[in-house]
């Protein structure tokens, strides 16, 4: 839906009901507004890809004039499976409460040693041994070096330095692997600071 403010980007909302008048020349339509993060009470952090948007409990009327286009807001696992994203495809793996800034759900679980949510925008490389998950930059190569390794063993399962071989054990993490004691809460913070818990 069209912004009323120039230069800023199209707003995403999900409709919900058009209603016209007693003519029929006037239409609105309620809608149910997706947030994207920098709209939301604690930010844009670094887990949340380009494309996301967040199901909000906020409700609208609109006129159907600012309507720009249809756009697919696909789930969080459907969209890891796209093999080419396009400009109106977004993604939501959250609700979010505008009033007090909460999530549902409030935890998600966390990859890699620096312990953050997949980033669906980030390219990570699988350990071989023990199928954990790694940024490259955690790994300390680059992700033109981590394309070409044909086998990655993380420090746990390689203390013999082994860590990086030639490998194409990379992948835009497609298979999303959950270790359930693992999990970052995701709540608003108490100042605009991202804490993770203790």
């Amino acid at each position: 839906m069209r912004s009323s403010e120039p230069g800023k980007p199209s707003y995403v909302a999900r409709v919900e009901a058009i209603e016209t008048d007693a003519r029929g020349s006037h239409a609105k339509v309620r809608v149910r507004w997706y947030y994207r993060p920098e709209e939301s009470i604690g930010g844009r952090r670094q887990f949340h890809g380009a494309k996301e948007v967040f199901l909000s409990d906020h409700f609208d009327f609109q006129s159907a004039d600012t309507i720009e286009g249809k756009c697919k807001v696909h789930s969080f696992s459907s969209y890891t499976k796209l093999d080419s994203v396009g400009n109106d495809d977004f993604f939501c793996r959250f609700e979010y409460n505008s009033a007090t800034g909460a999530f549902i759900p409030d935890r998600v679980a966390v990859f890699c040693k620096c312990e953050m949510p997949y980033n669906p925008d980030d390219l990570m490389v699988q350990c071989e041994e023990c199928s954990e998950w790694f940024h490259p930059s955690c790994i300390e190569t680059t992700i033109e070096e981590a394309k070409k390794l044909d086998h990655f063993y993380c420090e746990e399962c390689s203390p013999q330095e082994q860590d990086l071989q030639n490998s194409n054990s990379t992948s835009k993490h497609r298979d999303v692997k959950v270790n359930g004691k693992r999990n970052l809460e995701v709540t608003k913070p108490k100042n605009r600071q991202t804490k993770r818990p203790g």
